[in-house]
């Protein structure tokens, strides 16, 4: 069995972010790899709401949806990737992806959220630069000449 001692040196060592928020939201974990990312001091992280990694324009969805996550204790993110952006402490855009995990206590009540949470910033403007070449390349092919009809 795992020893509290041992989970916090995994999640020391893992590579990805590992963000657990109470219910408010308000942050109760950030691992160092949190801290590489999104350039916040666990110190400066703990205590707070996520809006310090949450661009401004996003708060209102994402809100939403987590209270209603911690309403009914039911989330499609367990399972399925979620890509959003995200901002660093120094104001950069970021590209994230993340699955959370509902935390309950002993009687069943979602008490937390648990994300793990990679940047995907590169691969996400390698994506998009790709997407632009290829459509540079189709607008220079010729028009398809017109389907024959059969008479």
């Amino acid at each position: 069995m795992a020893t509290l001692l041992n989970l916090q040196a995994l999640f020391d060592a893992i590579g990805d972010a590992v963000v657990v928020c109470d219910a408010a939201g308000v942050v109760i974990f950030w691992n160092p790899a949190a801290e590489r990312m999104f350039g916040h001091t666990q110190a400066e992280a703990m205590g707070q709401r996520m809006d310090m990694i949450i661009p401004e324009r996003l708060r209102k969805r994402h809100w939403e949806g987590y209270d209603k996550s911690m309403e009914t204790g039911i989330t499609k993110y367990g399972h399925d990737v979620l890509r959003v952006p995200a901002v660093d402490k120094a104001g950069r855009a970021m590209s994230i992806a993340f699955t959370v995990c509902m935390l309950h206590d002993e009687a069943g009540k979602v008490t937390a959220c648990a994300s793990v949470i990679r940047d995907e910033s590169a691969r996400f403007s390698e994506d998009r630069a790709l997407r632009k070449r290829l459509a540079e390349l189709e607008a220079m092919l010729p028009a398809a000449p017109p389907a024959a009809t059969g008479s």
